[in-house]
């Protein structure tokens, strides 16, 4: 998909940069994989808030997504691409020989009209959902599972993916955009190819409307609040909040690692890359 540049007619349209779209389903969404969504507005079931600045936004419905790909040795033909409100990359409406239709994570380079298939003894090409074991070593894959059966959890969002790096026993050793190197079980499945829409991370929103569209409401920094609102609220004019960036409830800001120990520690071999 190409980018959209607009004329500077006004102040939202200069600079404003997004993905265009026209070549992508112009209709409704299929509507019996569909499903409605109810606004939380950043609240919990007791009514408080637990996400900051969420609320508003455009109504959509969820487009139910197939992350198994379960459906063995049945070739299925790729209807049509959409574009998916809840999340970055687009979705690909296929229809299956037995007439069950699906959507799942549309791959960069799959077009309406290709055929595409799940299973094992079958070609090597984009679209394709096979076990890690019966992929060739450097192939990028994505929606990725970590448990056999338990459906694609890695390499999902817009121009993701994941080198399968080689084999250790009934383990793949895959490597994740973030430079972190893994095992994962060789019997998981993977579909070949990179996810549709890279361009999603060159956009730029051009105004606070846009914002509010998706649901996100403006952020005050924290030393124009008051001391007991934020740890860097106060001070006698301006003023940075004289100590280290914390969040408002006092957790550093500055690369505190907050992830807990998982029994799955042991299945990675090398961290992710340290921020420059």
């Amino acid at each position: 998909m190409a980018l959209k540049n607009f004329k500077p007619y006004t102040k939202s349209t200069r600079g404003t940069v997004i993905v265009n779209r026209e070549k992508l389903w112009q209709g409704k969404p299929y509507k019996p994989l569909t499903t409605g969504q109810s606004s939380t507005g950043g609240r919990n079931n007791y009514g408080r808030i637990t996400s900051r600045h969420r609320g508003g936004g455009a109504k959509h419905k969820y487009r139910i997504i197939d992350f198994y790909r379960n459906k063995m040795n049945t070739k299925a033909t790729v209807e049509r691409i959409e574009y998916d409100p809840n999340r970055t990359a687009h979705i690909a409406l296929i229809n299956y020989e037995n007439n069950i239709k699906n959507y799942i994570l549309c791959p960069q380079g799959l077009k309406k009209g290709d055929i595409i298939e799940s299973g094992s003894n079958i070609e090597i090409k984009i679209g394709n959902n096979l076990k890690l074991r019966d992929i060739p070593v450097g192939t990028s894959v994505h929606n990725v599972e970590l448990t056999p059966g338990g459906g694609g959890k890695l390499a999902r969002s817009a121009g993701a993916s994941v080198v399968l790096s080689g084999y250790d026993g009934d383990y793949a050793i895959i490597k994740l955009s973030s430079g972190e190197t893994r095992k994962i079980r060789s019997d998981c499945s993977a579909t070949i190819g990179v996810v549709s829409n890279p361009d999603q991370k060159n956009i730029k929103i051009g105004k606070a409307g846009r914002n509010r569209w998706r649901g996100i409401r403006p952020q005050s920094r924290g030393v124009a609040m008051n001391p007991v609102d934020h740890p860097h609220g106060g001070g006698e004019g301006k003023t940075s909040g004289g100590r280290s960036p914390v969040s408002p409830w006092g957790q550093s800001a500055k690369g505190l690692k907050t992830r807990k120990p998982k029994r799955s520690d042991k299945f990675i071999i090398s961290r992710r890359k340290k921020r420059k």
